[in-house]
C-alpha cells in the first residue's frame, strides 16, 4: 500500500510555494532589463495583461489537473487518459524538462553562492573586474560551492512538502519581500535614481512589436512556472476545500508584484551608475547583468559609502537573488522527486540519491562548459554558432519545450479530460464558480485562442533558436 499523500497545511503555505516557485532570477533581473529594452511602462501593461488574460487560465489548469489526481504529471496525464501512451509522452515532458532546468538552474545558483562567498570576504573590486567573472566559473573551488548548494536544496526537500518546502517557503519569501523593499528603498537615494524610475514606469508605445509583444507573453510564462509541471505537482499537495482559481490569482499578483519591484531596484540602480546610458545596450542575458554589469554598480558605490558600505550592499543583492533561487530550484526539483516517489515507489532519500547523481552529473558537465573542458565548451552547432553543452540544455528545455508542455495542457485539459470536468473540479472550494464569468472565460479560452497563441510562441521559438529565423520578419 502507498504512503497517504503529503498536502500543505495552510492555504498561505501553498501561496508561499508556488510563489517562490515562480520568483526567481528571471523576475528578479531578467523581467526589469526586458522592460527597460521594450518600452518601459508599455512593456509593464502587455505582460500584465498576457499574465491574467492567457496564463492564469494556464495555471489554474495545472493546479487542478494536480489536485483531481493527487499525482504529479506523469501520474495525472495517464490517470486521466487512461492510461494513453500518448499522453503519458506528454506527462514524461512534464518530468524531463524540470529535471533539466534544474541543471542550468543550478549553476546559476552555485555562480551566486560563490558571489556571496567574495563578497563577505572583501573582494568586491574582484568581482567587479574584467577577468572577473570568467576566473571564477572555471575555478576549481566552483565545486565547493556546488557542494555547499547541493546541501541546502536537499536539506530542504528531504524534510518533505510540509516540514520542507512548505517552511522554507514560509521563512524565505517574505525575507525576500523584505530584503528587495530594503534594497528599493536604498537604490532610490542614489544620484538620478529617479531617472532610471521614470524610464520604468512611463509608457513608450511606440516600442510595442510583434517581437516585445512576443517577448513579453514568453516571460510572463517562463516567470509563472508553467509548462514546467511545478504547479501540476504543488497542486496535488493542496487540500479539496482550497479555491484554486483564487489561490491562482495570489501567486500571479505576487510573482508580478515581485517582478515590478524588482525593476524599481535595477532600473535606478543602473541608471545612477550611468545617467546617460542607452538601455537598448543592456544584454539580454540575465547571467550578464548579475555577474559582470552589477558588481561594478556597487563598487562604483565606494564614492559614497565607502569600500566596506559597496560590500554590504552587494551582499545583500546576492543574497536576496540566492534565496529566490533557492525557492524555485526546490520547486523544480520537486517535480521529478514526486515523480519517482509516486511512480516508482522509491522513498524520499532514495528519489534525492537517484537525483543527485543523475542530475549532478549532468550539472557538472554544464559547469565546465564554460572553458574547462573542451568537448563540453563546443558541445555542438546551430543557428550559425557553436553551443556549450549549457547552451544545449537552455535552449531545448528552458526556451523551447515550456510553450510546449503548455500547448499540450491546454489541449489535454480541453478536449482530454473536458471542459466539464475541469469545472467541476474547479467548483469544489468555490460555490459561485459555476456559471460564473469566470469558468466561461477559462473553459472558452484554453480550447481556444490560448493553444493558439502557445503554439506560435513555441514554433517562432524554435525558429529562432535553431534556424536564427523569426515568424514576425524582425
Amino acid at each position: 500500500m502507498s504512503a497517504a499523500r503529503e498536502h500543505f497545511s495552510s492555504k498561505i503555505g501553498f501561496i508561499l510555494a508556488a510563489a517562490g516557485s515562480a520568483v526567481g532570477i528571471g523576475n528578479l533581473v531578467g523581467f526589469p532589463v526586458n522592460a527597460a529594452k521594450n518600452g518601459g511602462g508599455a512593456f509593464l501593461l502587455v505582460y500584465a495583461l498576457f499574465v491574467f488574460l492567457v496564463c492564469l487560465p494556464v495555471m489554474i489548469a495545472e493546479m487542478a489537473l494536480g489536485r483531481k489526481t493527487e499525482k504529479e504529471p506523469v501520474g495525472a496525464y495517464k490517470s486521466l487518459s487512461g492510461g494513453s501512451k500518448l499522453w503519458s509522452v506528454a506527462g514524461l515532458f512534464g518530468v524531463l524538462t524540470p529535471f533539466m532546468i534544474a541543471v542550468f538552474y543550478m549553476v546559476l545558483t552555485v555562480w551566486i553562492f560563490a558571489y556571496i562567498a567574495l563578497t563577505v570576504t572583501g573582494n568586491l573590486d574582484y568581482l567587479a573586474s574584467p577577468a572577473g567573472f570568467g576566473e571564477i566559473i572555471n575555478s576549481p573551488y566552483i565545486f565547493l560551492a556546488m557542494a555547499g548548494v547541493a546541501a541546502i536544496v536537499n536539506f530542504i526537500l528531504v524534510a518533505g512538502v510540509k516540514d520542507g518546502i512548505e517552511k522554507a517557503a514560509k521563512t524565505l519569501m517574505p525575507t525576500l519581500f523584505v530584503m528587495l523593499v530594503l534594497m528599493v528603498i536604498f537604490v532610490l537615494t542614489l544620484d538620478n535614481a529617479m531617472a532610471g524610475l521614470k524610464f520604468f514606469i512611463i509608457p513608450d508605445f511606440s516600442k510595442i512589436t510583434p517581437t516585445v509583444i512576443n517577448g513579453a507573453l514568453s516571460q510572463a510564462f517562463f516567470s509563472l512556472s508553467l509548462g514546467m509541471g511545478i504547479l501540476i505537482t504543488y497542486g496535488s499537495y493542496i487540500n479539496r476545500q482550497t479555491n484554486i482559481a483564487n489561490s491562482a490569482k495570489l501567486v500571479a499578483i505576487t510573482d508580478t508584484a515581485v517582478a515590478f519591484t524588482a525593476g524599481l531596484m535595477i532600473l535606478p540602480a543602473v541608471f545612477s551608475f550611468d545617467p546617460a546610458i542607452d538601455t537598448s545596450t543592456l544584454s539580454d542575458s540575465s547571467v550578464s547583468l548579475i555577474f559582470t554589469f552589477l558588481p561594478k554598480i556597487f563598487l562604483a558605490l565606494q564614492a559614497s559609502i565607502g569600500y566596506i558600505g559597496a560590500s554590504v550592499v552587494a551582499t545583500f543583492f546576492f543574497v536576496l537573488v540566492f534565496f529566490a533561487a533557492i525557492t524555485s530550484l526546490v520547486s523544480i526539483l520537486e517535480v521529478p522527486v514526486s515523480y519517482l516517489v509516486t511512480e516508482k515507489k522509491h522513498s524520499r532519500k532514495k528519489a534525492l540519491f537517484i537525483l543527485l547523481i543523475t542530475a549532478g552529473l549532468l550539472t557538472i558537465f554544464a559547469t565546465v562548459s564554460f572553458g574547462m573542458v573542451s568537448f563540453f565548451t563546443e558541445f555542438t552547432s546551430y543557428a550559425g554558432g557553436t553551443r556549450s553543452f549549457f547552451d544545449v540544455v537552455y535552449d531545448i528545455f528552458y526556451d523551447t519545450i515550456l510553450p510546449l508542455n503548455g500547448f499540450l495542457l491546454c489541449i489535454f485539459v480541453s478536449y482530454r479530460w473536458k471542459k466539464a470536468k475541469l469545472s467541476e473540479e474547479l467548483s469544489i472550494g468555490s460555490e459561485s464558480y459555476k456559471g460564473s464569468w469566470v469558468e466561461k472565460y477559462i473553459n472558452f479560452s484554453l480550447s481556444t485562442f490560448i493553444p493558439a497563441i502557445i503554439l506560435v510562441v513555441f514554433i517562432n521559438t524554435v525558429a529562432q533558436k535553431f534556424f536564427a529565423v523569426s515568424l514576425f520578419g524582425l
